[in-house]
């Protein structure tokens, strides 16, 4: 048997642009996902997929020789999508009668952390292939998500002319214990806010030279407020490129701290500063993640 593992993401900055080009500082996260695979004698593809609290969420089975699912759901046309395009990477990974794979997923699948990419990750660690390319032939996007993935530090991440640059950086805030995650109960799609945003581009002016100054600021800001005054200028910045009001002016006006919205805006995490959980919680929002326990 062989086992392989992938951490999960957050993207601090650089939101939308990182497509573009932006220089984009990404979390890779504790929780993250693994894929045990080993042979079997029977001619086909064997997938079970567990959650975070290791139950069976999902199961298949895919043909050998095309990949074909035995159930018809978006899930597992899915994975076969996967499969095929690992196949057209390197076939030679297929050459033994039959395979199977688990995958064990560690954050609940609504978090937003990276279900996709850490398992597009640990499939092409499995295949021995590029797993930029596997994510650019499957799900697309900017290709943070897969650093994040092989990475266990914080990460400042630009494409380009396509080719992914990797830095790996020292992101350590001296004042974490006044950052906390809180999720939005609801699930963003990034496919369809990849999409919607590549509809509005082309009528910007696509220079992020500021973007890119905020990012290389928030490695070295010293003071929560100094950080705060990062990211509200940043949301601003983001939210006349999306043509879309930031999160805190449309839901929490009346917060003292800063609020940053993460990757696509409109669901999953979201960051806040200070210490009012509590703001949170009496508004609904009971799924609060402190920095420290959230990031690597």
């Amino acid at each position: 048997m062989h086992k392989f593992y992938s951490h999960g993401k957050l993207l601090l900055s650089a939101e939308y642009a990182v497509l573009n080009g932006a220089k984009a500082l990404a979390l890779p996260t504790k929780l993250g996902q693994s894929l045990e695979v080993k042979t079997i004698e029977q001619a086909e593809i064997r997938w079970k997929s567990f959650d975070h609290k290791n139950k069976l969420w999902f199961e298949t089975n895919l043909t050998i020789n095309n990949f074909n699912p035995s159930t018809n759901t978006e899930t597992a046309h899915r994975l076969a999508q996967i499969f095929r395009a690992l196949f057209e990477l390197n076939p030679k990974v297929f050459a033994s009668t039959g395979l199977e794979f688990s995958s064990h997923l560690e954050f609940p699948q609504n978090w937003g952390l990276g279900s996709s990419s850490t398992l597009v990750n640990n499939l092409a660690q499995w295949a021995n292939v590029d797993a930029f390319t596997l994510l650019e032939n499957t799900f697309g996007g900017s290709g943070y998500d897969i650093a994040c993935a092989q990475n266990a530090q914080p990460i400042v991440y630009q494409r380009q002319n396509s080719t992914p640059l990797i830095k790996i950086v020292d992101f350590d805030p001296p004042f974490k214990d006044q950052l906390f995650f809180v999720h939005r109960n609801q699930k963003q799609n990034s496919r369809e806010a990849i999409a919607r945003y590549n509809t509005l581009k082309t009528t910007q002016t696509l220079d992020f030279s500021a973007l890119n100054a905020i990012t290389e600021a928030l490695l070295v800001a010293t003071t929560l407020e100094e950080f705060e005054v990062l990211i509200s200028k940043h949301e601003n910045l983001v939210g006349a490129l999306i043509q879309h009001p930031p999160l805190k002016t449309t839901h929490f006006a009346d917060y003292p701290g800063a609020i940053k919205s993460l990757g696509a805006w409109g669901g999953d995490f979201f960051l806040a500063t200070r210490t009012n959980t509590q703001y949170f919680m009496d508004k609904g929002y009971n799924t609060i993640v402190p920095y420290g326990v959230m990031v690597v």
